[in-house]
């Protein structure tokens, strides 16, 4: 065999060692035997996975204990459907309340003031340390700490008070303790998706004279969305299901609905499969929406993003119409 520089260079023999960078010849490659990797205890455990999941499955259809006779009579029921829309109007008081206090309080905890570190540290501190059932209590019984509430000069006389027996009902008292409660971690979420990014861009953006809202809004936030949504989306699903926890309060939300009807008929595990199902649900929801503003701030980091299920269920549908239309078999 001639090289370019003539000289005759050998042919390695079959079944030899071949030195990096030696390309084999096309028949010799052919003449390879490809042993594909197999992955027995991959299967095994897949096998098992699936063996447990249809033994549940069979017990949640054969199973009289569940009655899903009576699952179905009040999953769709008015008192049900009251106790749901309930449930999600607190989830969004203290989803809005919550965040926007939040927000502040992470850049107070981001300037230069000393005092205004301390107070927002010491606010999330407090939130944070003390159980949200205690804090509902608190804001429930607030007339009993506080006969009245008035306006006046600090340390002064007060120009004008009120009576706080019917200021705050058992709705509002949820709504400010879940609020709250909220703000304190919702502080530390978008305080870490800020300081994720790096800071150099601000400086850059300074050096051209950008006003600083502006780098705020269209720089520094886009940005931080990209961290901050993840951990907020994990809050939101969170105090969603700890709305349960008002049911202390006798506020008429899911849980607390799903306890009187069962407590009337003495069909508990259906009626609590009844609120597990509406919190399967509404929470699926909620991370469908979370996948879709995710994606929507990933546009500037990812140039093409991967397409949506969605995108590829309808890809897939196309495939198997070509497919039927050439008379083949998909792959």
């Amino acid at each position: 065999m001639e090289t370019a520089t003539g000289t005759a260079q050998a042919a390695p023999p079959p079944g030899s060692l071949v030195p990096p960078g030696t390309v084999r010849d096309g028949e010799e490659l052919a003449t390879l035997k490809v042993v594909p990797a197999r992955h027995y205890w991959r299967w095994a455990a897949g096998v098992a996975a699936l063996v447990v999941v249809a033994q549940f499955v069979h017990g949640l259809a054969t199973n009289p204990g569940w009655d899903w006779h009576t699952f179905s009579l009040y999953l769709t029921a008015d008192s049900v459907l009251k106790a749901v829309w309930v449930t999600l109007q607190l989830t969004a008081y203290g989803t809005v309340l919550g965040f926007a206090l939040g927000i502040v309080l992470a850049f107070m905890r981001l300037s230069r003031s000393a005092i205004l570190q301390t107070v927002a540290w010491t606010y999330i501190w407090a939130f944070r340390s003390i159980p949200l059932i205690v804090q509902l209590l608190f804001w429930f019984n607030l007339a009993y700490l506080y006969k009245e509430l008035g306006v006046g000069i600090p340390f002064g006389p007060v120009l004008w008070s009120f009576d706080t027996l019917n200021l705050v009902g058992a709705l509002s008292a949820a709504v400010i303790g879940l609020a709250l409660h909220q703000a304190a971690y919702a502080a530390e979420i978008v305080r870490g998706g800020i300081i994720s990014v790096d800071g150099g861009q601000l400086e850059a953006a300074a050096a051209l004279g950008i006003p600083r809202l502006r780098q705020l809004r269209r720089i520094l936030l886009p940005q931080a969305m990209r961290g901050i949504l993840p951990n907020a989306a994990n809050e939101v699903i969170s105090l969603f299901k700890g709305t349960s926890i008002v049911s202390v309060m006798a506020i008429g939300e899911l849980f607390y609905q799903v306890q009187v009807v069962y407590g009337r008929n003495g069909r508990v595990v259906p009626l609590l499969m009844v609120a597990t199902a509406w919190y399967i649900l509404l929470t699926t929801l909620l991370s469908v929406v979370q996948y879709y503003v995710e994606r929507h701030f990933a546009r500037g980091h990812e140039r093409t993003p991967p397409p949506t299920p969605l995108q590829r269920a309808r890809t897939f549908v196309l495939k198997l119409r070509a497919t039927a239309a050439t008379g083949g078999f998909p792959r």
